[in-house]
């Protein structure tokens, strides 16, 4: 799979842009503050229907207008397709094929994208929240029925917590509408739990060896999913339900309390073990951004492992946060395997002895032109 066109009007600082890339490495070249990132953004959005750096839509709109679009052709093996999203005043509007899309989560996985940039070390020694939503992400674009249970989720998950916190008010709560909300929770909380286990073990297979290999044999990098359940409550998705309305009939009382869920996917966490030790709390920094590289490089060839293609690779300024070790171990492990865009200020050491045939895109306030590097 690759991006063959893009086309972006209004936004960012993009008045109007049509551009055709190749299917191998892409270097967006430029100063900073120039669009090199809103350029990997729009792709971004062309994925996901939605940005990795705002949660307002109309941030994306250039200032000049009052309505953005996005529009790209991606290749796949044997048929090229045509996406395009447009933000209004109304909302967002996604097209595959020229034809509207009622879901947006019907139209998630069209285009399969994974981003690298140099906040994404945060995967490794960040907050939960954010190893839960990089789980989200990658994993729904393998999986329309993970993107299904978790859009679920998140529906029954917010209409509990209005209903607990209505209940802290309430001397003698009615708890059977609670029960109800309970079990759906339960349900599609342990689907979720389930299809992460599975997905996080594929996963952890193919970081093995990347990070054995960049760590010259020196490293075991493991995953483990951190939950309230036991492993052998976890074998099967009727075992974690039956698990988690448990934890829920010991909670009941303190979560009418609180006015909130106490327990579930939503709070889950993932831990990365690299000899035996937590990464996250007592690695170097050279053990964080080794294990970071790692599980980045691993989505390439799970996600071609579940769906049939490999997927597009961003990569924002990442390599100016890489020694030449992992710098070269990088750019080896995607010639010729991805596409490839590249957001940096010069392309030279490494990257300019390793990457073939580069397509370089020279940037400057929103204008773009392709240019041949020596």
């Amino acid at each position: 799979m690759y991006l063959e066109t893009l086309e972006l009007h209004n936004f960012r600082n993009y008045d109007d842009l049509n551009v055709e890339f190749g299917s191998g490495v892409n270097v967006l070249l430029g100063e900073n503050a120039q669009g090199k990132t809103n350029l990997l953004e729009s792709i971004y959005f062309l994925a996901f229907s939605r940005s990795h750096r705002t949660n307002n839509d109309h941030d994306l709109v250039n200032w000049e207008g009052h309505d953005a679009r996005v529009l790209g052709t991606i290749r796949k093996k044997h048929t090229s397709v045509p996406l395009e999203i447009d933000i209004t005043a109304k909302g967002k509007k996604a097209k595959v094929n020229h034809l509207e899309q009622g879901k947006l989560s019907q139209y998630i996985g069209q285009l399969n994208v994974i981003l690298f940039a140099p906040e994404d070390l945060s995967i490794v020694k960040g907050a939960p929240s954010v190893r839960r939503r990089f789980i989200d992400m990658e994993f729904g674009q393998m999986s329309p029925k993970y993107l299904y249970n978790s859009s679920q989720y998140r529906s029954v998950l917010k209409q509990r917590n209005q209903y607990l916190r209505q209940l802290q008010f309430k001397e003698h709560p009615d708890l059977v509408y609670l029960d109800v909300l309970t079990e759906q929770l339960a349900a599609f909380g342990a689907e979720i739990v389930f299809q992460r286990i599975a997905f996080l073990k594929k996963l952890e297979k193919w970081s093995q060896v990347i990070h054995n290999e960049i760590s010259q044999g020196q490293e075991i990098l493991r995953f483990q999913y951190v939950m309230p359940l036991k492993e052998n409550q976890a074998s099967s998705v009727e075992s974690i339900y039956d698990g988690l309305q448990n934890l829920f009939k010991r909670q009941r009382d303190k979560e009418v309390q609180q006015g909130k869920t106490m327990i579930g996917p939503h709070l889950d966490d993932v831990r990365f073990i690299v000899n035996d030790k937590n990464v996250s709390t007592f690695g170097s920094q050279g053990q964080q951004r080794t294990t970071a590289l790692s599980v980045k490089l691993a989505e390439i060839d799970l996600m071609q492992e579940e769906t049939g293609e490999y997927p597009v690779l961003l990569l924002d300024d990442v390599l100016s946060e890489l020694d030449d070790s992992r710098q070269t171990h990088l750019l080896t492990a995607i010639q010729n395997k991805v596409q490839t865009f590249i957001t940096t200020t010069s392309l030279s050491g490494v990257a300019q002895q390793l990457i073939n045939e580069p397509h370089v895109f020279n940037i400057n306030h929103g204008d773009l032109k392709e240019t041949k590097e020596e």
